[in-house]
């Protein structure tokens, strides 16, 4: 499991911890909010707003306002109104960075990702600099310990690409619009999916072993993370588990 995915883990659990938990609440609500809007209300026949529904509900988002969020995004209550902006950039070392965004306010958030991509060692890119380095994958967290032999048929059976092990988890990836599927048919064998979620994974990463330059990566990715409008960050370098494993708290 490359280090940018184990930052993803930590991170997700540093949120329910601490103050960050209302952040990571917020960001979800505006994500349900657009999926809905982009696809409908019924989440059987909007796979990004299922997709969304669930990690919501897993992340403890009380229902009323899931469905609240829902119904903003398909007109039904008066809200906001936000765009779905994209970034891309070079972080210390040249790793390649990719951030997702939604905003109300397109030069507002522009001036302050670039800000920050600055502040941090990093730069600013063109559009489609960094892009084409990365595929668009659904991307499962599966609870183990498992026999690995019955998760590869379970997983062919789902129509899934592949799966790592991650730790005593294990990490399951398939195409974008199979990850409602590929879920309720592990799910359907008794397996526990912790997460299910649309992510960008690097065709190749940069390996970054100096202990200095390994903080300057992290302190970037958490900035940018920390941005209200910012949604998800993806990345191509690879910390080692014992480098990262010294950076959590």
């Amino acid at each position: 499991m490359s280090g940018h995915s184990k930052w993803a883990t930590t991170k997700h659990r540093k949120g329910a911890k601490d103050s960050a938990r209302a952040k990571v609440f917020a960001k979800l609500i505006r994500q349900v909010e657009v999926a809905a809007r982009e696809g409908g209300s019924d989440p059987n026949a909007n796979a990004a707003l299922r997709t969304m529904y669930q990690k919501a509900r897993e992340a403890s988002v009380p229902l009323d306002t899931i469905e609240r969020a829902i119904k903003r995004g398909t007109g039904e209550l008066e809200g906001v109104r936000y765009e779905a902006i994209s970034y891309e950039g070079y972080g210390p070392g040249g790793v390649a960075v990719i951030v997702e965004t939604l905003t109300d306010n397109r030069n507002r958030t522009s001036a302050e990702i670039k800000h920050l991509f600055g502040k941090n060692g990093g730069a600013i890119a063109e559009p489609g600099a960094v892009s084409w380095q990365f595929d668009r994958k659904g991307l499962l967290e599966v609870a183990g310990p498992l026999d690995e032999d019955q998760l590869l048929e379970w997983i062919m059976e789902a129509g899934a690409e592949n799966y790592e092990a991650n730790g005593v988890n294990y990490t399951v990836t398939t195409e974008p619009h199979d990850v409602g599927s590929v879920r309720d048919i592990l799910e359907g064998h008794g397996l526990k999916v912790t997460s299910a979620d649309l992510t960008l994974v690097p065709q190749n990463t940069i390996p970054v072993e100096d202990e200095g330059e390994a903080k300057k990566v992290l302190r970037l990715m958490d900035a940018i993370d920390d941005h209200d409008d910012v949604q998800n960050v993806f990345a191509n370098f690879d910390i080692s588990d014992e480098l990262l494993a010294g950076f959590e708290d």
